[in-house]
């Protein structure tokens, strides 16, 4: 049975650069924002529920999500969230878990999300890894890939969990500050899943 990682961090941390790294060394990873992405164009009973909260014209004629429509009733009301990811987030995790059963011959096996904790994600994992980096930097990485301001990239940080309480409940965590080497901490990791060891 495959021993399920669930990777997390905040805006900017490099849980992504992580899960690359894993994947490179033969660790399947499931990403929730893309399957979410997916999910929420082709899963019949989040097209149903989410035209029945926000309105037929949420999806466009071609069956696509109309995505400017969504985030106009998303950031209408901040109880429109919870909404939106009570029809998404069950659909995700049960998703994730039919994943994990075709991989369950792997060795080790991920699932990466930024809101793993949040979203109730950690019921379907065995250990959950936390990759942490200071604000400064991670406010300067969301900056360059988003091509946003530091003003937007904090408001975007201040939706999500605390960055300390998170490390709190993970099982390990990654530092990724620009240097501390990467590899050796997830060859670590990997080898002491390896070798069984219930701490890691």
């Amino acid at each position: 049975m495959a021993i399920k990682l669930g990777i997390t961090g905040g805006i900017g941390s490099g849980k992504s650069v992580v899960s690359h790294l894993l994947k490179i060394m033969g660790v399947p990873v499931y990403l929730t924002d893309d399957e979410a992405k997916r999910l929420t164009n082709e899963d019949i009973e989040i097209h149903r529920q989410l035209t029945n909260l926000v309105g037929d014209d949420v999806y466009l004629p071609n069956g696509m999500l109309n995505r400017p429509r969504l985030a106009s009733y998303l950031f209408a009301e901040e109880s429109h969230a919870l909404k939106i990811n009570s029809i998404i987030h069950p659909r995700v995790k049960n998703d994730f878990r039919q994943w994990a059963q075709e991989h369950n011959q792997t060795p080790v096996i991920a699932v990466e999300s930024a809101i793993l904790i949040e979203a109730g994600f950690t019921e379907t994992v065995d250990k959950i890894i936390m990759v942490y980096a200071p604000m400064q930097l991670r406010l300067q990485r969301a900056m360059l890939r988003d091509h946003a301001s530091e003003e937007q990239i904090r408001k975007r940080i201040l939706r999500q969990m605390d960055e300390e309480e998170k490390c709190k409940m993970a099982h390990t965590v990654i530092i990724n500050d620009g240097a501390t080497p990467l590899l050796p901490q997830i060859e670590g990791l990997l080898q002491n899943l390896q070798n069984g060891c219930s701490q890691i």
